[in-house]
């Protein structure tokens, strides 16, 4: 049996996948510190209650403009 994803889950699922995909579009050299950056920050939440919708809104957001920041082209690595 297959568990459907809330509408929230799937949100948090795309931000993950669009940050490894702006992760893969960096030099090869610098792609392990983004893809482990990524997953330290999601990292973090795991064990955030899926019924704490306000922080997992504010997360969204503020994940947003990370991911825009760090999608721009002079951002060649992260620590």
């Amino acid at each position: 049996m297959v568990k459907r994803l809330s509408g929230l889950q799937r949100d948090v699922l795309q931000m993950y996948r669009q940050c490894i995909r702006q992760a893969h579009k960096k030099p090869e050299a610098n792609r392990p510190n983004f893809i482990g950056y990524i997953r330290t920050e999601f990292g973090k939440h795991r064990n955030l209650p899926r019924k704490d919708f306000s922080t997992i809104e504010h997360l969204l957001r503020v994940g947003h403009r990370r991911l825009e920041n760090f999608s721009a082209a002079e951002v060649k690595d992260i620590h």
